[in-house]
């Protein structure tokens, strides 16, 4: 073998050792309840799909981690933190809440938990979106303004990057919400994909 042969040998051997680390991604949770599921939609129609679609396009390289759970309660997240921190991510989208109050749970239940999971995952230094909701109108004006009060408030506190309602820009658009009037189509989880992004790119790197 020729030197010359023999050095392009030993530089394909290298681009094959470097090359998994040039392709290396960060990693994204999101972690939620059945919205964050993809609850009654096909495979690969729940908002991380698309979200993680929309960040590749803009050039960021995640690996987005679907990690919903259709009925889980704040309470249920708190169970769950330890398999969410041993998957190291460098960025969880915390979206849970709306089954506490569709359940009627007491507010400072929620806020408790909530507290303890944002806790959580800054002890580690992972950086959060927290994603807030909204009850239908029949729980009264009153309760749902405490509702989304504890949101806002857990928000502030802990210095998270927020979005104080994961349905505002799907709210008045035909075709985004399923016939149980709760949870999005895919059309409206592309929506709430693209409603994250604006408050997620300060938390990610290129």
């Amino acid at each position: 073998m020729d030197v010359r042969r023999l050095f392009l040998v030993s530089l394909l051997f290298l681009f094959t050792l470097v090359r998994p680390s040039l392709a290396a991604t960060h990693t994204l949770v999101c972690y939620g309840d059945s919205i964050t599921a993809g609850h009654g939609l096909a495979e690969g129609q729940a908002y991380p799909d698309f979200l993680e679609h929309d960040l590749t396009a803009a050039g960021y390289h995640y690996r987005v981690l679907n990690r919903g759970t259709s009925g889980a309660t704040t309470g249920d997240a708190v169970a769950a933190l330890p398999g969410i921190l041993a998957l190291h991510p460098d960025v969880v989208i915390v979206e849970f809440g709306g089954n506490d109050g569709l359940r009627g749970l007491p507010l400072d239940t929620t806020r408790r938990n909530l507290d303890q999971v944002l806790s959580a995952l800054e002890s580690v230094h992972i950086r959060v979106l927290l994603a807030g909701i909204t009850l239908p109108p029949n729980y009264g004006p009153d309760y749902i303004r405490s509702f989304q009060q504890v949101f806002s408030t857990l928000a502030a506190q802990h210095h998270v990057a927020f979005v104080p309602m994961i349905y505002k820009d799907l709210i008045h658009v035909s075709g985004t919400i399923q016939d149980d009037g709760i949870h999005p189509t895919a059309k409206g989880s592309a929506i709430i994909a693209k409603t994250l992004l604006p408050a997620l790119k300060p938390l990610l790197t290129k």
